[in-house]
């Protein structure tokens, strides 16, 4: 499955012609009928996003977005909701309120599920920065994230530069932004000269040539280090689904699908903002705030003290959502032979040549650390037990098919590895979530145990007990 979708909406045919076109795309469909009954499957099992009516029979969903912000549990959830038009004061309420759009009927299927297909990998990529962050918040480490900051920067994007000037004229005294202009031709020349906007608005004219343009534009802000991650919202002079599609998909963030709209812009630019604002602190937090405590000084690769808590936060999460989680335990054959041989600075220096390597073989979402003097923990999140066996396979490989190269040592050293594998789900032991991470690891250990008494240099997958 793709995620997991609720549907909220009174009148149940519209919750099953939805159901119908979710489920066609792969999405795990659950409904409600009321913003009552949508609170009680959220808090008991958090969707990846909820789709609701922008009315409800005991509410709207304003009101929905209002106790979803309520719960730290809940506050992250993305919500799309469908009207019938005409509703804009009730779609404005809706946006002030934190919903994410408001898509009017009929919805064209197309940017329906573009739509979903953006906000939930937006959702997970932020969700996974999330869950560091509560790691390191678990050691002590992080500070709550502010919900203020500097004003920021937009520049909006276009060909046109009198009707966007008279554009800016009118968003200008609904945000502290600072806002700027910039034609396609000119973007990156402009962000090399001064720092990165927080939010680029790129207009798409009707114009074929230049609507190409912009789509490309999208792709290489996303592929420039240096504005990555900025906002990009997309703003369409001309209805077009798949074109609004395709931006989705390419990367942007948001969306203003039915021309130019003063207090509109000014809303979602201001929500982008502050989401923006907030994920560069979640970074933040990870990437320096644990740095120091969560890390091996040896190897680089996080260390047993960050990779534990981590390690459980990933396993709960599996649990509660039902997707796939391996776990590896990746020890050295024979390591003390290599210190006692070639002295303990050539095998630093091995240690330090293998970390490499395990981080070569792995995804940018999995995580490696060091929790013991040779010993490596291998975290693979939505990782399904064929694709873990190959990557452990290609680990077993990348070690043992090419000596280390030590500086000191005029012959190459030879080293192979073993490695134990478990797979959620498979054989657990507990109920209780402190101790889900620590289950994962002692099936692991076993395997790897269960590796070494075969020879060595192999791979071995924990199995239930018979």
């Amino acid at each position: 499955m793709q995620g997991k979708v609720l549907i909220v909406d009174t009148i149940a045919t519209n919750r099953i012609v939805l159901k119908v076109k979710l489920a066609s795309a792969y999405y795990e469909v659950v409904q409600a009928g009321s913003l009552a009954d949508a609170m009680k499957l959220v808090i008991n099992d958090p969707p990846d996003l909820i789709i609701s009516a922008l009315k409800l029979q005991d509410g709207d969903a304003a009101s929905l977005a209002a106790a979803l912000k309520a719960r730290p549990d809940t506050q992250d959830i993305p919500l799309l909701a469908l009207a019938c038009p005409p509703a804009a004061p009730d779609r404005l309420s809706a946006l002030k309120a934190g919903v994410h759009d408001v898509l009017m009927k009929p919805v064209d299927d197309t940017l329906l599920l573009g739509r979903v297909r953006s906000l939930i990998r937006d959702h997970n990529a932020s969700a996974e920065w999330r869950m560091r962050d509560d790691t390191s918040r678990a050691l002590g480490l992080a500070e709550p994230a502010a919900d203020f900051g500097p004003a920021g920067h937009c520049m909006m994007v276009s060909t046109e530069s009198g009707r966007v000037q008279h554009w800016m004229l009118q968003v200008r005294p609904q945000m502290r932004s600072k806002l700027t202009h910039s034609t396609i031709a000119n973007v990156l020349r402009n962000v090399e000269a001064a720092a990165a906007p927080d939010v680029f608005v790129l207009i798409v004219s009707p114009d074929p040539e230049a609507s190409s343009a912009t789509l490309r534009l999208i792709a290489t802000l996303r592929a420039n280090a240096s504005t990555r991650h900025a906002g990009v919202l997309v703003l369409q002079t001309t209805a077009d689904a798949g074109l609004a599609a395709n931006a989705l998909d390419l990367g942007a963030d948001d969306l203003m699908t039915d021309g130019f709209d003063a207090e509109e812009l000014a809303l979602r630019l201001n929500a982008l903002l502050k989401r923006k604002r907030r994920d560069a602190q979640l970074r933040a937090n990870v990437r320096t705030e644990a740095n120091a405590a969560g890390h091996d000084p040896l190897t680089g690769l996080h260390n047993r003290r960050y990779a534990m808590p981590h390690l459980n936060q990933v396993a709960i999460q599996a649990r509660k959502t039902g997707r796939p989680l391996a776990v590896m335990v990746a020890d050295l054959d024979h390591f003390k032979q290599v210190n006692d041989l070639y002295g303990h600075a050539s095998g630093d220096a091995v240690l330090v040549e293998v970390a490499q390597r395990l981080r070569a073989g792995l995804r940018a979402s999995d995580m490696v650390a060091r929790i013991g003097g040779e010993e490596f923990l291998i975290i693979m999140p939505g990782t399904l037990p064929e694709l873990a066996r190959e990557t452990a396979l290609r680990i077993c490989n990348q070690v043992g098919a090419t000596p280390f190269e030590v500086p000191g040592n005029h012959n190459p050293i030879p080293v192979t590895i073993s490695i134990g594998m478990a797979i959620s789900g498979v054989s657990a032991k507990t109920t209780q979530e402190q101790y889900y991470g620590a289950d994962m690891l002692d099936q692991a250990d076993k395997a790897l145990y269960s590796a070494k008494l075969r020879g060595r240099n192999r791979v071995t997958l924990s199995r239930p007990a018979a």
